[in-house]
């Protein structure tokens, strides 16, 4: 099994240094953030949709235009939605995204396979020399594979209390000389940002990761509602999976949640998996958040594994039934989730609206760091079937909301 999921991701890996040619899908059923249309056909150039339509007629027109010949997919009623957009996961298939550039190839490939075409890595907790390193191995992973967005710190600058599974000895006060360490070794590749905005130097951070075009993000945190509302002010758009390592709703202690439910630049991270976040909150979420909720993972190199004992940075975790959980104290270290799984929950579980809960691994996360409109990243934009969109595109088993075909940048991964 490990060779062959090896043997997976080194095929992935070196589909991006082909050229991608022109490429068909017919006969699906659309399903995007703006809604439902049935006998969809697409057409891509390579690594872009540049027609989309349901006549018939106009497809084979198109087909002959942009020379497709025989790379044309049949859906037979499939569902077709946008790549999904992973912005906060940490790894799978055993590997971290902290373990250096096969250990990103590796983990990626997991999440590929399920469909999640465009990832954040995000990157735990570690001496600031350590993440430094790891920031580097990212932005040379996005040098050679577009599938790769950049980086997430989800640390060090997190609050004590609410540290959830990460080191204790590694936690610091965002500074400026750390502020600027972490900017120089990302070199750009630094998408978003974990902030406690109560540490004596958290809302400074915050506005100078903002300024550097980061996104930072709230979490992790023991911040009341006005000191959340002065992190949004100073440039935060973004809540670390609600609900998770933060002080929770109370009638007279709100807590930092309303400031970012009421806040609509600010949008809000989503763990999916009925365990992190229990369905009446999840159904609540959607509820106070219309077009702001974004699933995410936070998935360790667990996910699509076995049941078994795995590593979380330095720190030792066991995974039962699924759930990863800390040997030393049971707090829980991340999920097993997978975007492809996140999204079948809303539909079949939950009973969530088709187009809101692919909008949510899709256009919501793809907008929450500016890659919802041509960009210096990923060039064309993501989250949508439409011309002009970046050709990510998944087919779906109708019944089971199941992953069976991938194309990532005009690739076919699956």
């Amino acid at each position: 099994m490990e060779q062959t999921r090896v043997q997976v991701a080194q095929a992935i890996a070196q589909s991006f240094n082909e050229q991608p040619r022109p490429w068909a899908i017919r006969n699906a059923r659309r399903v995007d953030a703006r809604g439902v249309l049935e006998h969809c056909w697409i057409v891509a150039d390579g690594d872009t949709i540049v027609a989309t339509g349901t006549s018939d007629d106009e497809l084979e027109r198109a087909i002959e235009y942009y020379g497709v010949g025989e790379r044309l997919t049949d859906a037979y009623g499939m569902i077709m939605t946008p790549g999904y957009v992973d912005i906060h996961a940490h790894g799978s298939w055993g590997k971290s995204f902290d373990d250096g550039a096969e250990g990103i190839m590796i983990a990626r490939a997991g999440h590929m396979a399920h469909g999640t075409t465009r990832q954040v890595l995000s990157l735990i907790t570690n001496p600031i020399n350590t993440m430094c390193e790891n920031l580097r191995n990212v932005h040379e992973a996005m040098a050679q594979r577009p599938d790769v967005l950049g980086s997430h710190l989800e640390g060090p600058f997190l609050a004590l209390l609410r540290k959830g599974a990460h080191d204790p000895q590694c936690l610091r006060d965002p500074t400026p000389d750390l502020v600027n360490a972490l900017l120089e070794a990302a070199d750009g590749s630094l998408r978003q940002i974990t902030i406690a905005p109560e540490l004596p130097h958290g809302l400074d951070a915050i506005h100078r990761f903002s300024e550097a075009g980061v996104a930072p993000a709230v979490g992790h945190c023991d911040a009341d509602y006005a000191t959340a509302q002065r992190a949004f002010d100073a440039g935060a758009t973004l809540m670390t999976h609600m609900f998770n390592a933060m002080n929770g709703l109370a009638h007279r202690a709100p807590g930092p949640i309303p400031a970012a439910v009421e806040d609509p630049r600010v949008s809000i991270e989503l763990i999916n998996d009925g365990f992190h976040v229990q369905n009446p909150m999840v159904e609540l979420s959607f509820g106070f958040a219309p077009g702001r909720i974004a699933f995410v993972t936070d998935a360790m190199a667990a996910t699509d594994c076995p049941d078994g004992n795995y590593q979380l940075g330095a720190l030792d975790v066991v995974v039962e039934n699924g759930h990863a959980r800390l040997v030393s104290n049971d707090t829980i270290a991340g999920s097993t989730l997978v975007l492809e799984r996140a999204v079948q929950r809303a539909v079949q579980v939950l009973g969530i609206s088709e187009t809101a809960a692919v909008a949510a691994a899709t256009l919501v996360p793809a907008k929450a760091l500016g890659l919802d409109k041509p960009n210096a990243i990923t060039n064309q934009p993501l989250g949508l079937i439409a011309p002009g969109y970046a050709a990510d595109v998944l087919l779906l088993d109708p019944a089971q909301w199941q992953v069976e075909h991938v194309w990532c940048a005009g690739r076919p991964m699956k």
